[in-house]
């Protein structure tokens, strides 16, 4: 009786202090799962469209602080194309079915000052989620 005892009190205390832990790490880094699915299926949507690591100036994995597109997992893909430095692109993965698509809104920068168009530009794709 005593080991069981022990059993279960060393099992409770794990999660006592992982589950906690578990929690503060998705809040300051994000889902691992999200970031997984984002990173590999939006390169290969990418590649895909033509583009090669020579068109891109800066692509990463960003986690917007609040949700946009409830059928999108939360993070995002940040593409800036070296032929347009200016402008930010933002690439989202499906939850049903994993396909990538570029979301509308774009981010420029003219002046120091940040706005967000819809406008087409050089790289929008025709299929951009709003």
């Amino acid at each position: 009786m005593k080991k069981l005892f022990y059993t279960l009190a060393i099992i409770v205390g794990i999660c006592v202090i992982v589950v906690p832990l578990l929690f503060i790490f998705v809040l300051n880094n994000g889902n691992p799962y999200t970031k997984y699915i984002v990173k590999k299926h939006v390169p290969n949507h990418l590649e895909q469209q033509g583009y090669t690591e020579k068109d891109l100036h800066e692509q990463v994995y960003v986690e917007p602080k609040e949700a946009s597109h409830d059928d999108f997992y939360q993070g995002q893909y940040k593409v800036i194309f070296k032929d347009e430095p200016n402008i930010t692109y933002y690439y989202g993965v499906m939850k049903k079915d994993k396909e990538v698509q570029q979301f509308c809104e774009k981010e420029i920068v003219q002046n120091d000052e940040t706005e967000y168009i819809t406008t087409t530009t050089k790289h929008s794709e025709s299929n951009c989620t709003k």
